[in-house]
């Protein structure tokens, strides 16, 4: 919102005064053995170096950093416990990750749901540890991702998949 006092986030404003929740206090909260995902956006690494300094500190649980801004996981690579997924939403930046990454084996990768096929899925699951997507809303689109070889999704529509994805774990 640029100089104006105000927070925005999927049209809905604050007032920039609100009480936010700040990374320390969420590790802090965060139980033994919770992974917790941060998805980094923007383009000024002092927001990655910040978050470098809160994961430097000890913390019960692993961290997972994403970002489609590769340069902002770059202040993070050398912390200990944290996994580092790069973000793709587009072809383009799909042709660039498997450009600039060729023959680099990555910890994670975290791709938009329109850009994945079975042969896609094949190609991130040589080149990454981690495959997730996002956005998956139903549950037939969770099983045809899972059956294609993808790790995890990424949805607002937890309360209608979570039932039958724990069935599943079980």
């Amino acid at each position: 919102m640029g100089p104006l006092p105000l927070l925005w986030d999927r049209w809905r404003l604050a007032p920039g005064w609100t009480p936010r929740l700040r990374l320390e206090a969420l590790l802090a909260a965060a139980a033994p053995g919770t992974e917790l995902m941060l998805d980094l956006k923007g383009r000024d690494v002092r927001l990655s170096r910040r978050v470098a300094e809160a994961l430097a500190r000890p913390r019960p649980s692993r961290v997972t950093v994403c970002s489609r801004n590769w340069a902002l996981l770059e202040p993070l690579r050398d912390v200990s416990g944290v996994r580092l997924v790069h973000s793709v939403g587009s072809r383009r930046q799909l042709r660039a990750l498997r450009r600039r990454f060729a023959g680099r084996r990555l910890a994670g990768v975290s791709i938009h749901r329109e850009l994945l096929d079975p042969a896609t899925v094949a190609d991130l699951r040589r080149r990454a540890e981690l495959v997730i997507t996002w956005p998956v809303s139903t549950l037939d689109e969770a099983r045809a991702l899972g059956g294609w070889g993808v790790d995890g999704i990424i949805t607002e529509r937890f309360d209608s998949l979570a039932p039958a994805l724990a069935e599943r774990a079980a």
